[in-house]
């Protein structure tokens, strides 16, 4: 989610909040006050009237995703997680959800572009971790794939380098070819190449640049 649209989300909250919300733009409007009372005092129910505290449900689900949102960009499922937690109906959270997605303002499709921006700017992460972590926010396979392309092989290797200087950063490789100094390089070499692995670097990628780091440190 850009800056910009952010912070319309939260100039549109506080408003809601207020009472001040007139628009119709999350489902459930508010251009009467009719369309405003609890459920049972209208006349026809709609989908998200049908079940448990009605519309008053539907509008304590939306103010919850619209806060969910302002805090930071959420995926379709981590905003579904957050409602059954709250114990809302299935109706209900497909019924806001549905309607956040229509507005734009629930885009798995964004959020998962976003995600791989920020967290390979400043973890370091390279693709396959990236793949998890939106895996594990219930991203769909086509959004993931589509938002790691952004990423090139030159944007992971650097970020692989980037990591490495910064673990050697203050430490002494040992220089001579006795089998001690030897034990210790690969030791050294382990260590790293397992540390980007866990960032989702590959192991192929990760053994030949930390051997290239150690070699250049050391000569």
């Amino acid at each position: 989610m850009t800056d910009q649209k952010l912070e319309a989300l939260r100039e549109t909250l506080a408003k809601y909040e207020a009472g001040e919300l007139t628009s119709e733009l999350f489902g459930g409007g508010a251009e009467t006050a009719e369309e405003d009372q609890p459920h049972g005092q209208q006349g026809e129910k709609t989908p998200q009237q049908t079940s448990g505290g009605g519309g008053d449900e539907y509008s304590k689900a939306r103010a919850l995703v619209l806060r969910k949102l302002t805090g930071s960009p959420k995926s379709r499922h981590q905003l579904a997680e957050a409602l059954r937690e709250k114990e809302f109906s299935e109706e209900t959270i497909a019924e806001v959800l549905d309607r956040m997605e229509e507005v734009q303002l629930v885009n798995d499709a964004e959020f998962a572009h976003t995600w791989v921006r920020i967290r390979h700017e400043l973890k370091g992460l390279g693709a396959a971790a990236l793949r998890r972590e939106l895996q594990d926010k219930g991203v769909g396979a086509e959004d993931i794939e589509s938002a790691l392309q952004q990423l090139t092989a030159e944007d992971e290797q650097s970020a692989a380098r980037e990591l490495i200087e910064n673990k050697l950063r203050g430490v002494v490789i040992p220089t001579g070819t006795g089998p001690e100094d030897r034990k210790e390089r690969d030791k050294l070499t382990r260590r790293l190449v397992s540390m980007l692995g866990r960032r989702g670097h590959s192991p192929g990628a990760a053994i030949q640049l930390v051997r290239e780091a150690i070699e250049e440190r050391a000569a």
